[in-house]
């Protein structure tokens, strides 16, 4: 018989709490780092960077390399990744997804530690082994590697725009179709299956399901929120591919960015789609309905609903998107079901017009 033993990487720095902007010169020093690169989201040196750069400097951190990101095209990426001056030892990303996946894919082409500092909680990405990036134009999901650290600052995160909050429950919430997804392709086409992996997913959402106070600005919903969404990045390292955190919900997510000239945020699509996928594989669709509703995460995307026409042809499209990859829309009869449902159901009347 083989023996086999899968070893993973696990970020060697972990810190959500309240505060932790002030402190993360204290853990990179910790971790013997001197010279760093840092990229920032458009806005966030104005918010925190008097906080950041105290930081830094009284740890006698130099910042070799300093950019502001807004441009998320692969190609540019790794030619500027280039010019990063070989003293750098670790590159810092701060604020939200899109410098916090510029930076990791950076690290993954130069073959340098990374450290994910997010200051919103919009999805999983922070912790995650991917980037979302452009490709050819179009935003598509590519491997770089898992963080080696992760600095949470709670009060940060309080800061955000609700927006980004409900796309973090949403992409949360996801978790829960994906499961199943897997599921049933390994019972249909013999996926290969992680057992480690599908648990930690699977506690990812049960764990923000049993904490009581759906108070989205509190500092303890957020601190569940975002340790949840950061194991599932872990599920996804274990697991080796998306499977964990993605399914059908997620093929609707990206249909629809390829569709509508004006997509939501990633997780308000595929919060969305999980509450409708839920549905037609028949799976804890109330469990799912109640937490969307409490948290008031349908009323915020009833206030700017979806295209529905443009949905409904997402729905069709999804199975498309990725080749092989079999989810509950992969039986044609479920799609009818999905829009069918879409027509009829009042939650979906009001998000989708």
């Amino acid at each position: 018989m083989k023996f086999c033993q899968k070893q993973i990487l696990i970020p060697s720095i972990l810190k959500i709490s309240k505060g932790e902007l002030n402190r993360v010169g204290k853990y990179l020093k910790e971790k013997e780092f001197t010279n760093i690169a840092i990229f920032l989201s458009e806005g966030i040196e104005e918010l925190f960077g008097e906080k950041i750069y105290s930081s830094l400097e009284s740890s006698g951190i130099n910042v070799m390399h300093r950019d502001v990101i807004s441009d998320i095209n692969i190609e540019n990426i790794i030619h500027n990744a280039f010019k990063i001056p070989k003293s750098v030892d670790v590159l810092v990303g701060i604020g939200g997804g899109k410098a916090l996946d510029y930076s990791k894919y950076c690290a993954h082409v130069l073959a340098l530690p990374f450290v994910s500092i997010p200051t919103s909680t919009s999805n999983d990405g922070f912790c995650s082994p991917n980037s979302s990036l452009l490709v050819d134009g179009k935003r598509k999901t590519v491997t770089a590697k898992i963080p080696y650290g992760v600095i949470v600052d709670i009060e940060a995160v309080q800061t955000s725009p609700k927006s980004c909050i409900y796309s973090g429950i949403g992409d949360l919430i996801s978790k829960v179709t994906a499961g199943y997804d897997w599921l049933k392709a390994v019972e249909v086409t013999g996926e290969s299956f992680n057992d480690f992996a599908y648990l930690i997913a699977e506690n990812t959402v049960s764990d923000i399901l049993h904490y009581k106070n759906h108070d989205i600005r509190s500092a303890e919903f957020l601190y569940h929120l975002v340790n949840s969404l950061l194991m599932s990045g872990i599920a996804m390292e274990i697991a080796g591919f998306s499977r964990p955190a993605s399914g059908s919900e997620h093929l609707i997510s990206h249909a629809l960015d390829q569709i509508t000239k004006t997509p939501a945020m990633h997780g308000i699509q595929v919060g969305i789609a999980t509450y409708i996928c839920s549905y037609i594989q028949d799976n804890r669709f109330k469990v799912v309905k109640d937490f969307l509703q409490s948290t008031g995460f349908f009323d915020f995307v009833a206030e700017k609903p979806l295209n529905k026409e443009e949905f409904i042809e997402a729905i069709r499209t999804a199975p498309t998107i990725k080749e092989d990859f079999y989810t509950i829309l992969s039986d044609k009869r479920n799609i009818e079901r999905a829009i069918e449902f879409i027509q009829t159901d009042p939650i979906c009347l009001k998000c989708l017009q």
